[in-house]
């Protein structure tokens, strides 16, 4: 099952799955575009064994699942959910700046939220309440008008409560590529987004891709992947229970082990098998174990450049130097420093998001974060003194392009002073 790897095995593995599923994903959006709220019905029966009277949930579901969910629980959501306001709060850029660049010239940039969002929270094998934080809380931030979930039915009450804790407007119930057609095509219950965040399995990522041209979408978000970037004073008990933890997430998950020492892996999988045997979700570790392995370089700079082709959706660095070796990171979702900062403090406590880009999609995608939910204009005011200055340049260049209005609609101005 622990394998030695190339680095070309993780991206060949990682992009077939989602090739082998756009006929099934193409079906069921053409299904929701024709039948609306008919087909998230049927497709809750066929695919969750739910059968469903409405796709929208209601507020008296939400108060019941306060008093299902324990008060720590609740408290400790509340927790999670202010230290991921107070980190993305810090991202958030000024509504407005401007700056007079010289006499006359003023030029700036003007931030506005979108007006609707969705956010997709998967459902299935386990339940994601730290998602629904992780979506909704830095659209919040950003002053999105109207934050919309999605989640496969019957939802976990902790999940509803977590909804409620963000700020959520509107909840339904639906799962898979259906559900993100029903954001981007809209339905009789549902009024269409102008994005679409949130992770989920190649079906969802599928979806997500195919309606691009309908909505935008934060980045492909699938299965969960992590890099352990490791030299030999890595603690082995570390590194194992790292890679064991992103394999729980599901059974198409990644785990990569990449070291210049060639006892690390050894020694990680020694302890990684004892564990494995002690945990609930042993099967699905199992097999998300069978997507993944190591590999061996002949130094951490050999490393380093093997984790930057494979741009992995979550980095720990177990290294001597783990600042050292930041530095030379180009290519990662998250990346986690040194052997106290396991990825699931980023995953549920820290206040970064755990969305983020998989499947080599790190290389030019961002996690999200609150500018993920904005859009900027750029401004510009200029005087009569600043329009002067600039008449040269703007009428030289529009009559060398053969634009002769441009250089009118400055004429007429120098005209009128």
């Amino acid at each position: 099952m622990w394998k030695q790897v190339s680095e070309d095995f993780w991206a060949q593995n990682r992009t077939s799955k989602v090739d082998q599923v756009n006929d099934i994903v193409k079906g069921i959006i053409d299904q929701v575009r024709n039948d609306g709220d008919k087909a998230l019905i049927e497709l809750a029966e066929k695919f969750d064994k739910v059968k469903l009277d409405t796709v929208v949930v209601k507020r008296e579901e939400i108060e019941e699942a306060y008093e299902k969910v324990s008060a720590d629980i609740v408290e400790e959501l509340e927790n999670a959910a202010y230290n991921i306001q107070r980190f993305h709060q810090m991202q958030k850029p000024a509504g407005l700046w401007l700056s007079e660049v010289e006499p006359g010239v003023t030029l700036g940039v003007k931030t506005t939220p979108l007006r609707r969002v969705g956010c997709y929270i998967p459902g299935g094998r386990a339940s994601y309440p730290s998602t629904v934080l992780m979506t909704v809380i830095p659209a919040k931030v950003a002053g999105v008008d109207e934050v919309i979930m999605f989640t496969p039915a019957p939802a976990n009450p902790i999940t509803l409560v977590a909804a409620d804790i963000a700020g959520v407007d509107e909840i339904y119930y639906s799962g898979g590529a259906q559900a993100i057609a029903a954001m981007a095509l809209g339905t009789q219950s549902v009024e269409p987004v102008e994005k679409i965040v949130g992770p989920g399995n190649v079906f969802v990522t599928a979806a997500k891709m195919m309606l691009r041209d309908k909505v935008d979408i934060d980045f492909p978000a699938g299965p969960s992947e992590v890099a352990v970037l490791a030299d030999s004073s890595a603690d082995p008990e570390f590194v194992a229970v790292d890679l064991a933890a992103q394999a729980e997430h599901d059974p198409s998950s990644a785990c990569l082990l990449i070291t210049d020492d060639p006892e690390l892996p050894d020694k990680a999988w020694a302890i990684m098998k004892d564990f494995i045997n002690e945990t609930p979700r042993k099967e699905i570790i199992e097999k998300a174990l069978a997507n993944s392995g190591y590999i061996i370089t002949e130094d951490m700079d050999k490393a380093i450049e093997a984790m930057n082709n494979i741009a992995p959706e979550h980095l720990s660095i177990q290294t001597r130097d783990p600042l050292d070796t930041l530095s030379k990171v180009r290519n990662a979702g998250s990346i986690f420093i040194g052997p106290y900062t396991p990825v699931a403090a980023g995953d549920y406590a820290s206040g970064t998001n755990h969305v983020l880009p998989t499947a080599e999609h790190a290389k030019t995608c961002s996690g999200l974060n609150v500018m993920a939910f904005m859009k900027t204009s750029t401004v510009q005011y200029l005087t009569k003194e600043g329009l002067a200055s600039l008449a040269p340049t703007v009428e030289t260049l529009a009559n060398a392009e053969g634009l002769y209005a441009h250089g009118a609609s400055v004429k007429a101005r120098k005209s009128s002073q």
